[in-house]
Order: C-alpha cells, then sequence, then structure tokens
C-alpha cells in the first residue's frame, strides 16, 4: 500500500506489516483514506483527533447554513379579490421572512378543462409580487393541481434586520454644568410667627400630710385660750343637773 505521513508527507509504497509497525513506533493509527485506488492509499493519524475536528468544522458550517422553510398557499380559479388580497398579504410576510412559498391551484369538476384560469393567477400573483420575490419553479401541471414555487430575493427578512446604533458617547448631549444650571427661585422669608404673652400659670397647691393608712392628719392649729372661771362653774353645774340646763336653756 501506499503510506501517507502525519504530516502529509509521502513515505512510499510499502507492505501492511511495515505501516503497521511505524504507525506502533510513532503511537498514531493507520488509517486508509482511499480503498479503491491501485495501490490503496493509508494515512498514519490520530483518529480520534481526527473525528473531533471534523465534528467542529460541521458544526461551524451548520451555523453558517440558512434553513429555507417552504411555506404553501392554495388558491381556487375563481377566487373572490378580497381572498386573493388575503393570500396574497401571506405569500408576501412569508417572502419578507425569508422563506419560500409553494403556490397550489386546486381544480375541481369542470374547472380542470381550463387550466389557463389558474395560468393567469400565478403569473398575476407572480408580478404582484416581484419585488420581494422572483419565479423559482415555473407554474405547472400536476394532476389536479397547479404549482409555482416562489423564491426569496438575497436579503436579510426584516425580521432579523440590524437595530439602528445606540448614538455613542461624544454624540450624546453633554449635561450642563453647575454653573450653568439655573437657580433655583428663593423662598421668600416668612415673618416670624409673634411670640404669644407668657401666661402666668397657677401655683401647684400644696396637698394635704397623709397620716397612717393613706388618712388626712388635721392641720395643725394654735393654743386654745383659756376658760373664764365662769365658764367653768357653768360647765359643772350643768354636770351635776341637766334638768336645769336644758330649762334655763
Amino acid at each position: 500500500m501506499r503510506l501517507v505521513g502525519p504530516n502529509g508527507e509521502q513515505v512510499g509504497i510499502v507492505a501492511i506489516n511495515d505501516a503497521l509497525r511505524l504507525a506502533q513506533e510513532a503511537d498514531l493509527d493507520l488509517v486508509e483514506v482511499a480503498p479503491t485506488a491501485r495501490p490503496p492509499v493509508a494515512k498514519l493519524m490520530d483518529y480520534g483527533k481526527f473525528k473531533y475536528e471534523s465534528a467542529l468544522k460541521a458544526r461551524e458550517s451548520r451555523k453558517h447554513q440558512a434553513q429555507t422553510v417552504i411555506k404553501e398557499i392554495k388558491l381556487r380559479p375563481k377566487i373572490d379579490p378580497h381572498d386573493y388580497g388575503t393570500k396574497k398579504g401571506h405569500v408576501e410576510r412569508f417572502l419578507r421572512q425569508g422563506d419560500k412559498v409553494k403556490v397550489t391551484i386546486m381544480f375541481r369538476g369542470r374547472e380542470q378543462s381550463r387550466p389557463d384560469l389558474g395560468y393567469r393567477l400565478l403569473q398575476r400573483l407572480a408580478s404582484d409580487v416581484e419585488e420581494l420575490g422572483f419565479v423559482e419553479s415555473a407554474p405547472k401541471q400536476d394532476g389536479r393541481n397547479m404549482i409555482m414555487v416562489i423564491g426569496p430575493h438575497k436579503r436579510k427578512p426584516d425580521s432579523k434586520a440590524e437595530r439602528p446604533a445606540a448614538p455613542s458617547r461624544a454624540e450624546r448631549p453633554a449635561a450642563p454644568s453647575e454653573a450653568e444650571r439655573p437657580a433655583a427661585p428663593a423662598r421668600a422669608e416668612r415673618p416670624a410667627a409673634p411670640a404669644a404673652a407668657a401666661a402666668p400659670r397657677p401655683a401647684p397647691r400644696a396637698s394635704a400630710p397623709s397620716g397612717p393608712a393613706g388618712r388626712p392628719v388635721p392641720s395643725p392649729r394654735g393654743p386654745r385660750p383659756a376658760a373664764s372661771p365662769q365658764q367653768v362653774a357653768a360647765a359643772g353645774s350643768a354636770e351635776h343637773n341637766p334638768a336645769d340646763a336644758q330649762t334655763g336653756s
């Protein structure tokens, strides 16, 4: 077999046993890359690393691929003008989103003998949306139906259009400085309220001294005047003769 080195260099035509020995010495795998060639071509490589790098490349390529979706719109040859406007609006919306549109004209009964009606309707629709798409597949008869495919123009859909960039800091108006800001109007000073004349407060009452068990103690009085001899004699006679005292009274 023809052997290729790990860096792409040509080793030459060697026997299979020699190629396996070289792979074991380099701690690599012997991979057959062209089995139909004469002689077959094999390469020394790290097969695990090769598979990992291939998966990364496939993932990156899928990111950049545009996934096209085919939408379908069905019409009748004798469609009402208002219904036609509604269907045309759907086709325009699909084309703006970047999707292909498959337009189908359905014939029923005697309408199958008038395919020109469907053809003219498809041509009318294609001319109405020519600003958004082009006819990718010309109208063709398919049994009872007539089919036409309209594809969008090569441009970004409106749903993913870039938004206008926000103004940079240099373009934004600078905030006014402290000197440029207008001073707030000073509030007029209110006249101070006249101080109320201090009313004289009544002197606090002296609380009566309390005796034991909360009973008030009688206020002390001065010494009583001494009784005269006549009063003493009258009091003594009243004690001995109570009847005379009551009669005299």
